[in-house]
């Protein structure tokens, strides 16, 4: 008889293997500062026990009988927002009494002398200051915050992306610009160096027409808002050569663009990849010679004041200094909401593919320097979801920045998509019929989500283990379609009358432009075909 293999498992091999991990923790606490070295992941929907149990962490306490003060939580009480006009009116009047307290987080002074457990304590102290401070706003009744970026980690490679850049280049969807715009992001770059400049880059403009361009440009140029029009997309299909391909296949839709191209304006043309990145350099050097003159002149007034101390040698070694006025390689950082195509942008300008490109916000994990040329790099920053008022979760849904294939609830993101977008146009579309409305309803009305959902899963023969049709692979491809161009809609800039010489609200100020006003039935169905 042979011997009995020896048994591996049980609790003696689970307790060695937990003393083990233990150690082996410690001892990397010891090498990162005594943070745990966790993957870099995005977190917005945070349950009640783990904001009990980060907040815990953030302020190093460990909840026991040797300790039992609690910390202030940061939970807020849910409360029934009712949905009346006036009440409406009241919330949007409240928002903009709160809006200067709606920022983001900004990193603690420090110098080089600091530890790296004094630094991390330090912004880890900021970081919960701050995430009190949007607590406080939630427990405002009138007001409603929107799930926003809660992984301290990721806001640090946000921080290190601002340090680093001349010029931080914000992109945003063209269709719905001030969406994805964060006013306090421009404010914290100008506290970390006045000579510093923000920049919309506005994807996906090839989606809008020349009308539309043309009166967004309008707008940002009296909020003195530098801006650039950019499609990722287009400039990619250029450098795989499927330009030939899309002009061979002539249409009346293709030939119409193209001769908008040639007479577009210069401030409303949808760049180039290689007018894009003469604009960023050119910009970029303006910003790092603002800089060093700042610099000289500071060094000058400190001289003069002090010539009395200073040698003839020191007064050479100042005249040598201040002629130096060449830029080096200056930064262009590319920071923004997930999945609007930073990445995208930083390979079509790169020509090849340097970053990971996917349709699910937060493939970027951290910041990335590519070099472009001896004078120019670029700077890829994670993807933030920023604190905001006005947007619903099922706006952040359809809107690509919270993750489509983790959605739980699948028909509000449809309700906004049917909102938007016109009956006619998706019953062209998708080639199905939607139900009409009933003899007492407005006849005029969109269509409800439930009616689209069921429409296009019965006209794809998608149906449910249950027998039913499948709402959610068909809420899924309607939103992707969305989000990808193939349903055209787009925002048109806040009036006259609402600007007022300062910055507005973003969505309930804005004016939806559905495909039909400015596209003809089958202009929208040809683009949507080219997408």
């Amino acid at each position: 008889m042979g011997r009995k293999a020896k048994v591996t498992t049980g609790p003696g091999q689970a307790l060695i293997k937990r003393h083990v991990h233990a150690a082996n923790d410690r001892k990397q606490g010891m090498m990162t500062g005594g943070r745990e070295s966790k993957p870099l992941e995005s977190l917005i929907d945070v349950r009640d026990l783990d904001e009990v149990m980060e907040q815990a962490e953030l302020t190093g306490r460990i909840l026991s009988s040797v300790n039992p003060l609690l910390p202030e939580l940061l939970i807020t009480p849910e409360t029934d927002i009712d949905t009346l006009e006036d009440q409406k009116e009241e919330r949007r009047a409240e928002e903009a009494l709160h809006r200067s307290s709606l920022t983001i987080p900004r990193r603690p002074k420090w110098h080089p002398t600091m530890s790296t457990q004094q630094l991390d304590l330090q912004e880890r102290q900021a970081f919960l200051n701050w995430r009190r401070g949007l607590a406080a706003l939630e427990n405002n009744e009138k007001l409603v915050l929107t799930p926003f970026e809660k992984n301290l980690d990721i806001w640090r490679q946000l921080w290190r992306v601002l340090e680093r850049c001349d010029l931080v280049v914000m992109v945003v969807d063209a269709r719905n610009p001030l969406f994805y715009q964060c006013p306090d992001l421009e404010a914290y770059v100008k506290e970390i160096d006045p000579n510093r400049k923000t920049m919309l880059l506005l994807n996906k403009a090839d989606l809008l027409t020349r009308d539309v361009r043309r009166k967004w440009a309008t707008y940002f140029k009296k909020q003195r808002i530098s801006f650039l029009f950019w499609s990722a997309k287009a400039a990619t299909a250029l450098l795989e050569d499927k330009a030939q391909s899309l002009q061979s296949a002539a249409s009346p839709v293709s030939e119409e663009r193209k001769e908008e191209r040639e007479s577009d304006d210069e401030e409303i043309a949808v760049l180039g990849r290689e007018e894009l990145l003469h604009h960023l350099q050119q910009q970029a050097e303006a910003i790092s010679v603002s800089q060093k003159t700042a610099v000289q002149v500071s060094i000058h007034h400190h001289l003069d004041t002090e010539r009395s101390n200073l040698t003839s040698g020191d007064e050479e070694g100042e005249n040598g200094v201040s002629t130096s006025t060449a830029p080096a390689r200056v930064v262009v950082g590319f920071v923004g909401y997930p999945n609007v195509g930073k990445s995208s942008t930083i390979n079509a300008l790169i020509g090849g593919k340097k970053t990971g490109v996917t349709s699910t916000p937060g493939k970027t994990k951290h910041f990335q320097t590519l070099i472009i040329s001896d004078s120019l790099m670029l700077c890829d920053c994670p993807g933030l979801v920023f604190p905001s008022f006005t947007s619903s979760r099922s706006e952040m849904v359809a809107a690509g920045v919270l993750p489509i294939d983790r959605m739980m609830d699948h028909r509000g993101p449809i309700q906004v998509v049917a909102s938007q977008i016109p009956r006619e146009t998706l019953e062209s579309i998708y080639g199905f019929k939607l139900p009409t409305p009933k003899p007492y309803e407005p006849q005029n009305r969109s269509p409800t989500a439930a009616e689209l959902l069921r429409a296009y899963a019965q006209s794809r023969g998608q149906v449910s283990s249950s027998g039913l049709p499948d709402e959610t692979r068909a809420s899924r491809q309607i939103l992707k379609d969305y989000l990808n161009g193939k349903l055209l809609y787009c925002y048109l800039p806040p009036n006259e009358e609402e600007i007022n010489g300062s910055r507005v609200p973003r969505s309930p100020s804005l004016q939806l432009l559905r495909p039909t006003t400015n596209f003809s039935q089958a202009q929208a169905l040809e683009l949507s075909r080219d997408k």
